[in-house]
């Protein structure tokens, strides 16, 4: 079986050295050059336009990069820390002035009520004052926040746009449920594409 194994391989190898070629081109090669329409040209400059157009105007890096979809994200994100801010603001005032004209020695505030005493006392006017000071500052905060990841994202997008990125190589998380012991059993697939 050994023998004829290798008599089989040396009859393939064998057949390719009977052929001949019959005709030689002389003609010189020519060397056609397309530039890929899809692969944009390596510009390393892009970061740092898109970072830098975000700061100037939010959003204006996501537009830079194509990705339209971000901006009404972060307008909504910085629109709501803003909304948010005036909100608790106008709280803030409301409070502190119902407290100033307790200790001034007034009983017709919102927050007094209709009688002799009053029905919020001025510990939870003071508590509600800290209340709506802490979260104005949250506010500012979370409007801060968008606006930095904002900046980031634009960055972070432009540098990620220069990659090349195809299905060749591809993990994807891999779930399987096993009936047999009544579990779930969880892993990663790798493929590889030549």
């Amino acid at each position: 079986m050994r023998n004829r194994l290798l008599h089989i391989v040396f009859l393939c190898f064998s057949l390719t050295l009977f052929a001949q070629t019959d005709s030689i081109s002389v003609t010189p090669e020519v060397k056609i050059v397309v530039k890929d329409s899809i692969k944009e040209e390596y510009n390393p400059l892009a970061p740092q336009k898109a970072a830098f157009y975000s700061a100037v105007v939010p959003g204006l890096g996501q537009a830079y990069n194509k990705k339209y979809w971000k901006i009404p994200v972060i307008y909504a994100g910085m629109g709501a820390g803003v909304y948010f801010y005036l909100r608790n603001d106008k709280d803030y005032n409301r409070f502190r002035d119902a407290y100033k004209r307790r200790l001034a020695g007034f009983t017709d505030d919102e927050f007094y009520g209709t009688g002799t005493t009053p029905s919020i006392s001025n510990e939870r006017l003071i508590d509600a004052q800290e209340t709506a000071r802490r979260n104005k500052d949250v506010s500012i905060i979370v409007s801060l926040a968008f606006y930095l990841i904002n900046i980031v994202d634009a960055n972070v997008d432009a540098h990620l746009r220069q990659y090349d990125v195809n299905d060749d190589i591809s993990v994807t998380p891999n779930l399987d449920y096993d009936p047999v012991f009544n579990q779930t059993n969880y892993g990663l697939s790798f493929r590889y594409k030549l």
